[in-house]
């Protein structure tokens, strides 16, 4: 589906998430005039960008009711903001939340019984249009509001949808909180080549360039991790050599394992 003749929609919340999905929409030649934006304390970024483009900031008065809604706020505020921006949304409308764990039926609690609504998972990356965004939607959203959420998550990359909600706290631990995992293991490569040696600047350099050159590989190839990882491994070489360690008894994988339980399992806490 083409942003060209798209709209209207209304973004609720232009911080760093929703400012990186507003500015790819605008790229993507989402019209101007189709776009309102709400946000109590807009950045300078955004408002000099509304002044640029032309789209609505903030309006006085009232607008085109939207197609779709995209929820774009913190969770802790997600009540508040909806207390005062929900009785504007039509119940036509396809509301899209990309906050962390607020489910479907928290956000229901706040419109009619007959509203769409759809709760995704982004990642950081989405902000420089790397990311990847899982989907649930409720059993009101049709095939087009399907494709018109698609079509906006996609300015913050690769979108996926599944069909059962109770899968989404296993999506926040593998790919909402798994930029954390891959910047930590730049950490932890960085530091360890301060140890064998190098100074601290190259150690870190090599590091990220190491981490972000071996994620575009798997991104762009045909082949999965696990043989892109063997054909790297010479036997008897140096790499065997450090996967031992890596993947010995308690290494990365059971770590790793671990790791991911742990976050499926806050989810769930923090989801109530």
């Amino acid at each position: 589906m083409s942003l060209e003749t798209f709209g209207p929609v209304l973004l609720v919340g232009a911080g760093k998430m929703g400012g990186a999905m507003l500015e790819g929409w605008l790229k993507r030649g989402l019209p101007p005039a189709s776009l309102t934006v709400l946000d109590p304390a807009p950045s300078p970024e955004i408002t000099a960008l509304a002044a640029d483009r032309g789209f609505h900031l903030n309006p006085a008065g009232t607008t085109t009711p939207p197609l779709v809604v995209i929820l774009a706020v913190k969770p802790q505020v997600m009540a508040d903001v909806l207390a005062e921006v929900a009785p504007r949304i039509p119940d036509t409308a396809a509301v899209v939340s990309v906050a962390a764990g607020k489910t479907i039926a928290d956000l229901g609690r706040q419109f009619p019984d007959c509203q769409p609504i759809i709760r995704t998972i982004p990642n950081t990356p989405a902000a420089i249009g790397r990311g990847i965004t899982v989907c649930v939607a409720n059993g009101l959203v049709s095939s087009g509001q399907r494709d018109a959420a698609t079509a906006l998550l996609e300015a913050g990359g690769e979108v996926s949808w599944i069909d059962d909600e109770g899968m989404m706290d296993a999506v926040t631990a593998v790919s909402g909180s798994g930029p954390a995992y891959v910047f930590l293991l730049a950490e932890c490569m960085a530091e360890a080549g301060v140890a064998a040696g190098l100074p601290a600047e190259l150690a870190a350099r090599l590091a990220g360039a190491t981490v972000s050159g071996a994620g575009e590989l798997l991104r762009t190839s045909d082949l999965d991790a696990a043989t892109l990882r063997k054909n790297v491994t010479s036997p008897g070489g140096t790499t065997e050599a450090a996967l031992r360690v890596l993947m010995g008894d308690d290494g990365l994988p059971e770590k790793m394992t671990e790791a991911v339980a742990a976050a499926t399992r806050r989810g769930k806490e923090l989801a109530g």
